[in-house]
């Protein structure tokens, strides 16, 4: 166990056996770091976890303190979702469509959302970057990076994964149009219409509505709230299937959160390979993590060649800019084929922008801080959850990304729930867009990506009263 892993047990501990009291103050980080002998950063890291968890509170200019409702956080769901693993023909795009198409307007709280909020992002910086790839635009750099992307930016994007531990050959990324165009171009690459895809249950809806585009077949996985897929499971759809490919997030699942420990995700690309099915890695969150270092992907544990790593900086940098990658390993010449065939290119001015604010330092800087706000943020919508919503609600603590899942008490109908918060301004995302079936039908995706204030807290009690309402 780390030192700050050590230090926020510890005080978990204490808060969770009432020596620390709701409302307590914590130790400042000078005291701690000369009480302790350790280092500022070890002390932020640990009140950063605790906060993540909803425990402590920061209180501006007055230090850090122990929740109101530490002690009566929702439990976490404690399995995974029940096993389905038939192969399944999806009729899922109505359903999500008219779902989302009424959640699209800024008029209502978010809290269904995809997206974290605009305002976390340096987008005054970036448009000062923009202006500057425009106006030192290579009018051939239209022609030289037409299909695989802007050259300056594969190197930086290489050189992130470099830094993570990862040795990426810069001709394996290919640049897409968000990191959705990536995973969809990967399908492609390696599937027909009528070959079967494993995906996790619950999963992306957009997973599920690119599978039915491609005319292909689901078979669900059950996918543990903590801990990501069931090996067990997979290993039986693997068997019984034979699927083409297998489309996953390994850090900070969407919808639930969860985060595939390093153990699991070696013992997953080892399962893969012995089956020779490719895996398409959705790792659009791995940026936003809580603790001190990057979740690995499971791409580090590739040593085939069959993971498609797929990423974007849409949700950790640039909201709009629709800029993604996939370092497609073996795959890479297909992928780039199939862009050529589809939309040929990404903006160059857009790739430009971003080739020079990353070689332009500040990038980490932004995530530290990104980072930072979505841990106090996760922290306050715990603690309005556990004000709020009524006993038998239980909730993920996601150690990264911006989404909770919530179950709701037996019951109690998902989908009754947004349309009755709907009418009240209020969006959320029901249990039922994220299964092919559709299963989870007592469940709710919220998005804390948006700031934080008292307009989100009430919206929170609103929904936690119709949730109330709704059980029978």
């Amino acid at each position: 166990m780390k030192l700050y892993e050590a230090l926020a047990h510890e005080i978990s501990q204490s808060i969770l056996d009432g020596v620390l009291r709701p409302g307590d103050r914590l130790p400042s980080v000078r005291q701690a770091c000369t009480s302790r002998n350790i280092s500022p950063s070890t002390v932020f890291q640990a009140y950063y976890v605790l906060e993540a968890q909803g425990l402590i509170q920061a209180r501006e200019r007055s230090g850090y303190f122990v929740s109101v409702s530490a002690r009566s956080l929702p439990p976490e769901p404690d399995a995974a979702s029940l096993p389905d693993e038939d192969a399944v023909h999806l009729d899922v795009s109505e359903r999500v469509f008219e779902v989302l198409k009424s959640t699209m307007t800024r008029d209502v709280v978010p809290l269904g959302s995809a997206f974290p909020s605009p305002l976390l992002f340096p987008m005054a910086k970036l448009a000062r970057m923009m202006a500057r790839s425009v106006q030192n635009l290579d009018p051939w750099a239209t022609v030289d990076d037409l299909t695989p992307g802007n050259a300056r930016l594969r190197r930086q994007i290489a050189l992130r994964y470099l830094i993570d531990g990862l040795h990426v050959q810069t001709d394996d990324i290919v640049v897409t149009n968000g990191a959705l165009e990536a995973l969809n171009l990967c399908l492609m690459a390696v599937t027909r219409p009528g070959d079967a895809v494993l995906i996790e249950s619950p999963t992306f809806y957009a997973a599920l509505q690119s599978i039915e585009r491609n005319g292909l077949q689901a078979i669900a996985v059950p996918t543990h709230p903590r801990e990501g897929i069931d090996l067990a499971a997979a290993e039986r759809a693997l068997e019984r299937h034979r699927p083409k490919a297998c489309w996953l997030m390994t850090n900070f699942q969407n919808p639930l959160g969860s985060l595939m420990p390093d153990e699991k995700k070696r013992a997953l690309v080892k399962l893969l390979a012995r089956y020779q099915v490719p895996l398409i890695e959705d790792d659009v969150y791995g940026e936003l993590y809580f603790g001190d270092k990057r979740p690995t992907p499971a791409k580090a544990f590739d040593h085939e060649g069959l993971v498609m790593h797929c990423s974007s900086f849409s949700k950790c940098l640039a909201p709009g800019y629709r800029v993604g990658w996939v370092a497609a390993g073996r795959f890479a010449r297909q992928v780039a084929q199939h862009k050529l065939t589809t939309t040929l290119n990404t903006s160059a001015p857009t790739q430009g922008a971003l080739a020079l604010y990353l070689e332009s330092g500040g990038y980490d800087h932004h995530l530290r801080l990104l980072r930072h706000t979505l841990a106090r943020q996760q922290a306050a919508f715990m603690e309005s959850v556990a004000r709020h919503f009524p006993e038998g609600t239980r909730a993920t603590r996601p150690k990264g990304g911006y989404f909770l899942w919530l179950e709701l008490p037996a019951g109690v109908d998902a989908l009754h729930v947004h349309r009755q918060a709907l009418a009240q301004g209020i969006s959320v995302a029901p249990g039922p867009l994220f299964s092919a079936q559709p299963d989870f039908k007592h469940c709710l995706r919220l998005n804390y990506g948006h700031i934080w204030d008292a307009r989100v807290d009430a919206a929170l009690a609103t929904l936690g009263r119709l949730v109330a309402a709704a059980q029978y």
